[in-house]
């Protein structure tokens, strides 16, 4: 089971680099890796499990989170009591909406210990492409919280960090055109 001590945090060379595509099939290595990533952010909302040991709730992960350079990512999410909960090999956002949209409480990230303020500017909508843990081509449109949680996650995955997108001179500057989504 993955813990806090498996994060690698901010300042780690592997959060900078960009992950290489996973071969498929995926190896029996890499598919309980995948899961035991789900695995976390599913644990990690539960209260209980997360008090006993010691997981800072996370909703999204990405591999290279857990210092595994390879294009993988698992978000377990809830949005208008729809679940949105996918462990992916090789996501990738294959379109996205004009329109912005942004976390008005701004981003956190498992691997960044301290809060850091600001506006970080993301589509409103995206189409995301993957490969499931069963094998299948997987692909889904979304919105709102989970379109934010998906482009987080993907970032990781090209050496991104959420506060690379935050305007360093104004963090709270107006995002012209975007929606606020609350959480």
């Amino acid at each position: 089971m993955l813990s806090m001590k498996d994060i690698v945090r901010d300042g780690h060379p592997t959060l900078r680099k960009i992950a290489s595509e996973v071969n498929m099939p995926p190896t029996e290595e890499d598919k309980q890796i995948l899961k035991e990533m789900l695995e976390y952010v599913k644990n990690s909302q539960d209260p209980e499990l997360a008090a006993k040991y010691g997981l800072r709730p996370g909703i999204g992960l990405a591999a290279p989170q857990i210092n595994v350079s390879k294009r993988m990512i698992a978000v377990h999410v809830t949005d208008n009591n729809d679940v949105y909960s996918y462990a992916l090999f090789n996501p990738k956002i294959v379109s996205h909406s004009v329109q912005r949209s942004y976390l008005a409480a701004g981003e956190g990230c498992l691997s960044v210990d301290e809060p850091i303020p600001g506006y970080v500017p993301r589509y409103a909508k995206v189409t995301v492409k993957g490969i499931d843990l069963d094998g299948n081509d997987v692909k889904f449109k979304l919105k709102g919280l989970p379109a934010i949680v998906f482009q987080h996650e993907i970032d990781h995955l090209n050496g991104i960090m959420f506060y690379d997108h935050i305007n360093k001179q104004n963090p709270f500057q107006p995002i012209e055109n975007a929606i606020a989504i609350e959480r």
